[in-house]
């Protein structure tokens, strides 16, 4: 099995905190940024960062759909990792200054891929479509947070 990767980034014209502030909101501001592709969003503890535990499924194509149950921590600032209980899945989202008014927020998935022709298709293709995903949502975010 090999790892997957997909990875995305944005400019966003916010401070640093302030965009690292409504990524952690997940009681809040995460459920008005997912795009259509996630649904049956809850919040089963805490809801602020480190220490909830948020539920999705991901709907990454029409016919898999991923349901994920998550621990949030914060292994340092700026830096929130989203670990799947269901499955080999890690989300890091890492806020960074990017001069004068405004960040850069990176986001990563890892994941263990499959293996043979399956695992071929999927380390060709998941990071492509899963990054579109996740492109959504820092556009969102941005769009929540340059008003």
């Amino acid at each position: 099995m090999a790892q997957v990767e997909a990875t995305t980034e944005r400019i966003i014209a916010a401070d640093a905190e302030k965009v690292f502030d409504a990524l952690a909101d997940y009681t809040g501001t995460r459920a008005k940024l997912l795009p259509e592709h996630f649904s049956e969003y809850e919040v089963r503890e805490g809801g602020d960062g480190e220490g909830t535990l948020v539920h999705w499924k991901l709907q990454a194509t029409s016919k898999r759909i991923r349901d994920c149950l998550l621990e949030v921590n914060e292994p340092t600032d700026g830096q929130l990792v989203e670990k799947d209980r269901n499955s080999s899945m890690v989300t890091t989202w890492t806020v960074t200054p990017a001069g004068q008014g405004k960040s850069k927020a990176v986001v990563t998935t890892v994941w263990d891929g499959a293996g043979g022709i399956g695992g071929f298709f999927e380390r060709t293709f998941a990071p492509k479509g899963l990054g579109r995903i996740y492109d959504a949502v820092l556009a969102k975010l941005a769009d929540e947070l340059e008003r």
